[in-house]
């Protein structure tokens, strides 16, 4: 576990022994440890003891194997473009309810690795999407207490493999195979106190160079708090899960009737958060 600091990054764990401020080694210890200990890794971090930076480093996901990984529904003008070009309506329950569906916790990839793809895929694609992480544990939380149950924020990438997605959809119940094979999450978590506005950020997709999507977050028509009060309700969150936003509009190729291929790049940006770029493979 690290953080980003100038000139690479700063090996937390190394840095707060010298320090006396020890500190968990994962990102999941840190996550559940509460806002105590995220204190006091900013006062390491604001130390940055320079023997304890590495330059350069190859950065893995943030949570390689987290809790629980749910997509949401959040950006509804996805679902209705989407639904609409393959002949079908936007129930009006995704405007009464925010709706998701359990996610591949298991196959997160981080930035700068190849993604692999089902050899017989044939229809490869890319959702820009971002997520929010839960920091503390909770159940029946108030719309108005929901951020400070919110740890930071990350880039998710939700693979998709459309050529046994839609069939597999057609029994009403959920992606499934179309989805359980690869999840891109990072390049980093980026902690609350460090964006002003989370929903006025810039989203871009760019595959080989070339901008296929741009969008914000800003037009969501849920937001995360809105998910979290609703699904505490008599159930409970534990820290480190991750909430994905669903797909901005025109955020995927599926909207854009483009198909990726093997050996093409992706490089989906957040303004604040980073950048997250994978090369598709064959399996």
């Amino acid at each position: 576990m690290g953080a980003l600091v100038a000139g690479g990054v700063l090996d937390l764990a190394k840095a707060g022994a010298r320090l006396g401020q020890p500190l968990p080694v994962s990102m999941q210890e840190l996550i559940e440890a509460g806002p105590a200990t995220w204190d006091r890794a900013r006062l390491v971090i604001a130390s940055r003891p320079d023997e304890d930076v590495v330059a350069g480093p190859a950065l893995g996901a943030p949570l390689p194997r987290p809790v629980r990984l749910r997509d949401f529904n959040l950006f509804l003008e996805h679902m209705e473009k989407g639904l609409a070009l393959i002949g079908k309506t936007m129930s009006p329950a995704f405007k009464e309810q925010v709706i998701y569906y359990n996610a591949d916790h298991l196959h997160i990839f981080g930035p700068d690795v190849e993604v692999p793809f089902p050899r017989a895929a044939t229809w490869i694609d890319y959702e820009l999407e971002w997520a929010c992480i839960i920091g503390r544990a909770g159940s029946n939380i108030s719309r108005a207490d929901a951020k400070d149950h919110i740890f930071g924020y990350c880039i998710f990438n939700d693979w998709s493999e459309r050529g046994t997605q839609f069939p597999f959809m057609e029994a009403n119940l959920g992606p499934g195979i179309g989805k359980d094979f690869a999840n891109g999450l990072g390049p980093c978590i980026v902690t609350t106190d460090e964006i002003d506005d989370p929903y006025a950020l810039r989203m871009t997709a760019h595959v080989n160079g070339e901008l296929w999507s741009e969008g914000t977050t800003g037009s969501m028509f849920w937001r995360f708090e809105d998910a979290i009060a609703q699904h505490s309700i008599d159930r409970s969150f534990a820290a480190g899960e991750i909430l994905g936003s669903g797909t901005v509009l025109n955020g995927c190729g599926f909207e854009l009737s483009r198909r990726l291929a093997f050996g093409d790049v992706v490089r989906l940006e957040i303004e604040g958060i980073g950048v997250l770029e994978n090369r598709v493979v064959s399996a």
